[in-house]
């Protein structure tokens, strides 16, 4: 049935571009990726240091925080994604949370509180980026990825 939609959304209309995106692009049925349907596979890779910094910038705005250098942060963010990202902001903002309720004393987000959540929050990608190596190595038919 989708792959019918597909088919007639060419026929109907020049000026619809269909995108898809997955996890798993090695379980994607063959007749969606032949020509003129998926057809093209694009590699998303984690975000870059530049990226990293404005992620963390991003998940932190709004909150009470002292000054902090994002792009020294996001040198240590390798690997992560921008949901393990906003992970680490949490936890952080949780650490600022606990050391008030502690001391009685509202206190703002600390570049060490980053620090402690980076160690605590592994990056997500790890095992999906191995997964994706095996697959374009050993299993990639067609040249498909």
């Amino acid at each position: 049935m989708f792959r019918n939609e597909l088919d007639g959304i060419a026929s109907d209309n020049s000026e619809i571009l269909v995108l898809g995106a997955t996890n798993s692009p090695w379980f994607v049925d063959s007749s969606l990726r032949r020509p003129g349907r998926f057809d093209r596979v694009l590699f998303v890779p984690p975000p870059d240091l530049q990226a990293r910094a404005e992620i963390l910038q991003l998940h932190m705005k709004g909150r009470p925080v002292e000054a902090i250098d994002y792009v020294k942060l996001a040198r240590n963010m390798q690997k992560y994604s921008g949901a393990d990202i906003k992970a680490i902001c949490d936890a952080a903002a949780d650490s600022a949370i606990v050391s008030a309720m502690k001391t009685g004393k509202v206190r703002p987000i600390r570049t060490e509180d980053i620090v402690v959540a980076l160690q605590k929050v592994k990056p997500s990608t790890l095992e999906w980026l191995q997964t994706a190596k095996n697959y374009a190595t050993y299993s990639n038919a067609g040249s498909s990825y």
